[in-house]
Parts: C-alpha cells; structure tokens; sequence
C-alpha cells in the first residue's frame, strides 16, 4: 500500500483528512479511489491503516481501519554529518541512508568541502527535506530523518553525541567493529558519523575531531567515495547493533 506522511492534526476522531498536495498525489497521481486502502503515518512512530472515503483534486480524507507502531525504525540513533559536495551526489546521500537506517543528517562545510557557500545550501534545506520524506515513506520508516542547518566542521566535532566516529582513510588500526564493540542495539546508542569530502579529511581537521573524542576509523583496506562511503557506514552500524 502507498505510505504517506501526514501533520498528527490531521489525525482525528478515527479520521484522516490529507492536505492538498496529498490529496493532489491520491487523486491526480496515483488515481486512488473511495474504498481503496493507503498507510499514514503521523512521524511519531505509529502509522494508520486508511480507507478512503473522500478523493477529490484538493481533498481526501479516510476512515482509519487500524493503527500500530511503525517496524520501520531502528533503536539506535544515527547522525550523519556530510561534508557538502555536488548537488545529485549529496541528494544521493541523503535518499540512501534515509533508506538505511540514519535518524539526522548535518551538512557540513569542511577546508576541502566542494561547496563552501553556507546561504547556497541553506536555501535547498526544503527540496532536501522533501527528497528525505518521500524517502521515508518508500523504505518503510515511522519517521522522516531530522535536517539540521549547514555547519562548519569546527562546529560538527563540537556537538557530535554520542560515540563520535570520524570515518578516515589513513586510519589503519580500529575498523568500525572495533569501534562499536562497547555498544549493543537494546541500550538504544547514538552514534555521531563524520563523512568527509571527495579529497578526505586532512590530518589537522582529524587532529581536531581526535581532541574532540572522535574515534577515527576504517572501513577497510580499500578507497570508497564519500557516498558510497556514507551508505556501507549507516548500513554496518545498524547491521552490528541489531545483531
């Protein structure tokens, strides 16, 4: 069934009434009709099977059938911190790890960052927000993941909470297993992940986040780019933790 994620105001009385982008996705798009059946969720972590009884081009509105708690959300907090770079390979990030498993995502402007102008970035917070719902609600999650406005990397390893992990390529000793040994799944961790830009981190900006108690780590003998670096990290931290 089509997922789709509604203000909780909009959930009332055993009733569901969608707004009018909603309704125009129900009844332009996908051409749902009365009696057909659609999941809403109110991203607090329930979610609402509805029957429609209402379509129209700028309003519908359904009975709610049953509501449980969402299954798609993972216990362990994750925040993504992403060093800015080209617009299709950021979004990319964005929509992967939405899909993975990552519960906030802080752009992050770094010395080596492709992008390095802070009003651009913010002015995409919206089309970033959207691309993170329609995310959530394709991959199955109770909750849409959380965008924080752009900071400097000087900031980033000042507000990390939690285990603080800063993803390096010189770094040869600790692999992400190692890094997570202290953790487990039902004590509900957060976790701080630093992904850096296309050239890494250099070794002052990691001299920084190590005094800041960032734990750098490796993900393995081989090079990965930054977004496929960003996937396999959300992907193997949850992977661990729900073991």
């Amino acid at each position: 069934m089509h997922r789709f994620f509604v203000p909780p105001a909009s959930i009332q009385s055993g009733q569901v009434v969608f707004l009018s982008e909603a309704a125009h996705q129900i009844y332009s798009v996908l051409r749902l009709h009365p009696g057909q059946r659609l999941v809403v969720l109110d991203n607090q972590g329930e979610e609402y099977t509805v029957e429609l009884e209402e379509v129209c081009q700028k309003t519908a509105a359904g009975k709610i059938i049953e509501q449980q708690p969402s299954l798609g959300e993972p216990a362990c907090r994750l925040a993504l911190y992403l060093c800015l770079t080209q617009r299709v390979k950021f979004e990319w990030m964005l929509q992967k790890c939405t899909e993975t498993g990552a519960s906030t995502f802080i752009p992050v402007i770094s010395s080596r960052s492709l992008v390095q102008d802070l009003a651009e970035t913010n002015k995409k917070a919206g089309r970033w927000e959207k691309i993170l719902q329609e995310a959530a609600e394709q991959s199955g999650r109770g909750r849409i993941p959380a965008l924080k406005p752009t900071i400097s990397l000087e900031q980033a390893v000042r507000q990390g909470q939690g285990k603080r992990i800063i993803l390096w390529e010189q770094e040869h000793s600790t692999n992400l297993r190692q890094a997570l040994a202290d953790l487990t799944f039902e004590n509900s961790p957060e976790i701080s992940i630093l992904v850096g830009p296309e050239g890494g981190f250099s070794i002052e900006e990691v001299q920084v986040a190590k005094q800041a108690d960032w734990q750098p780590v490796s993900l393995g003998r081989r090079i990965l780019r930054m977004e496929t670096a960003a996937v396999v990290a959300t992907a193997l931290v949850l992977y661990e933790l729900e073991k």
